[in-house]
C-alpha cells in the first residue's frame, strides 16, 4: 500500500511488483503532475496507466466520468479497478488495450503518459502519432522521459512543436494540437501575387513602349 498528497489531495494506492514503480509513486510521474493544471472542462487519457496514479489524482479534481484510463497490462489494469474503488471513485473508464488501439474517442483535451523509455522507440512512436489523432485541437499531449532528443523531434515533426521543462532530472513535454492552417488560402494568395505581378510587368511595357515613340 502506498500513501501519497499530490496536489493537496490524500490518495491510497495497492501495488504490487507485477507493475512499473511498486515501492513508490515514480518521480517521473511527478515531475509531470507538477507541470499539470487540470481544469473543469477537461477531458483526459492517463495513456499507460499502471496502477492509476494520474487518472486517479484526475477523477478527483474533474468529473471522473470525463477520465479514461488505459493500460496493457492486465495486472495494471486489475490494480487500477481496487485503486479506483479504494480511493471512491466512480465511473471511470479503464481499458486494457496495447496503446491506443481500443480507445474509440477522439475528443481527449489531455493525454497524459509516462512511456517506458528504457525499450526501443516504437512504444511512444505508437503514443505520439496516435494520441495526436485522439487529441481535440487545442488539446495537449504530455510526455515525461529521462530522453530528450528523440522525443523532442518526435513530437515536432507530430504537432509542429513542443514546450520541453526539465525537473528533478526528467524532461517534461507539452505538445499542443493545433489547427492546420489552410494551404488553399496559400496557394490562392500566391495566384494573386503571380497575377499581379503579371499586370504589373505588363504595365511597364506599355509605359516603356509609349516613352520610345
Amino acid at each position: 500500500m502506498i500513501e501519497a498528497n499530490i496536489k493537496g489531495i490524500d490518495l491510497k494506492f495497492h501495488t504490487d511488483e507485477a507493475v512499473f514503480s511498486p515501492k513508490g509513486i515514480d518521480l517521473g510521474t511527478l515531475s509531470m503532475l507538477s507541470q499539470v493544471e487540470f481544469e473543469s472542462e477537461d477531458k483526459v487519457l492517463d495513456l499507460g496507466c499502471g496502477y492509476g496514479v494520474v487518472g486517479i489524482l484526475a477523477s478527483k479534481i474533474i468529473d471522473s466520468e470525463n477520465v479514461v484510463m488505459c493500460d496493457i497490462s492486465k495486472e495494471a489494469i486489475l490494480l487500477t479497478r481496487q485503486n479506483l474503488i479504494l480511493n471512491g471513485i466512480e465511473n471511470v473508464e479503464v481499458i486494457c488495450s496495447n496503446g491506443l488501439d481500443k480507445i474509440e474517442e477522439s475528443d481527449f483535451t489531455l493525454i497524459l503518459s509516462n512511456p517506458p523509455y528504457h525499450v526501443d522507440f516504437s512504444v511512444p512512436k505508437n503514443f505520439i502519432e496516435k494520441g495526436f489523432q485522439k487529441l481535440t485541437i487545442s488539446g495537449k499531449m504530455v510526455m515525461v522521459t529521462k530522453r530528450k532528443d528523440w522525443y523532442k523531434n518526435k513530437l515536432v515533426s507530430v504537432f509542429g512543436g513542443v514546450q520541453i521543462i526539465e525537473t528533478n532530472g526528467y524532461f517534461v513535454f507539452i505538445a499542443q494540437k493545433r489547427e492546420k492552417k489552410s494551404g488553399s488560402k496559400t496557394r490562392n494568395t500566391n495566384k494573386l501575387s503571380k497575377k499581379l505581378m503579371r499586370k504589373q510587368i505588363k504595365k511597364n511595357k506599355k509605359k516603356s513602349n509609349a516613352n520610345k515613340n
